[in-house]
């Protein structure tokens, strides 16, 4: 059985260093596996009572619940915006929680990771991130957990694929949350 996990991207940056480090994680993906990374976020607008009614669900919005259904697993990637979560991220976990008791994240896997300049890697944002998608009903996985610092630095002349340490942890994380699917399945 092929597991499919759907990486959301909290940048919406083209040079974002988290989304560079989704593309990895769609490469290091283990037999097995299939990460796919969703484009589309930007384009979703912010979340509205008013807006979200059968009938009239915005067609952006509508897409990425549909990837989301069809997801197997979750694996968020946030940069730290402010000290906290990036709107475009916590946007996508709010159209995904609704409609209330049978949002997209159902129960589902989630990993949530990342990459930021300052020296903790962004581990406010991807705590903040993790409290929101598991009020959201997703399972969030607590102990997986990948904060790389420095980011600007680290990754200005080398794609986090090409970084053998990240790589490797990289490959740890989706490995694990792969496994996680398993055992919900068994559950």
């Amino acid at each position: 059985m092929s597991v499919r996990i759907l990486a959301l991207v909290g940048s919406l940056r083209a040079g974002s260093h988290n989304r560079q480090l989704a593309e990895a994680a769609v490469k290091l993906a283990p037999e097995g596996a299939e990460v796919v990374l969703y484009e589309g976020l930007a384009d979703v607008p912010f979340y509205n009572e008013d807006i979200d009614v059968e009938g009239g669900v915005p067609d952006a919005a509508a897409k990425l619940r549909e990837a989301a259904q069809g997801a197997d697993a979750f694996l968020l990637f946030s940069p730290e915006y402010n000290g906290t979560i990036p709107a475009v991220l916590k946007n996508a976990i709010d159209w995904l929680s609704r409609p209330y008791g049978a949002g997209a994240f159902g129960g589902k896997p989630v990993a949530v990771i990342g990459t930021a300049f300052g020296q903790y890697g962004g581990v406010w944002a991807q705590d903040d991130t993790r409290k929101a998608v598991g009020i959201a009903g997703g399972k969030v996985i607590e102990d997986i957990k990948l904060s790389i610092p420095g980011s600007v630095t680290r990754f200005a002349e080398t794609h986090p694929v090409d970084d053998a340490e990240v790589a490797a942890q990289l490959t740890e994380v989706v490995a694990r949350l792969h496994g996680n699917v398993g055992e919900a399945t068994a559950a």
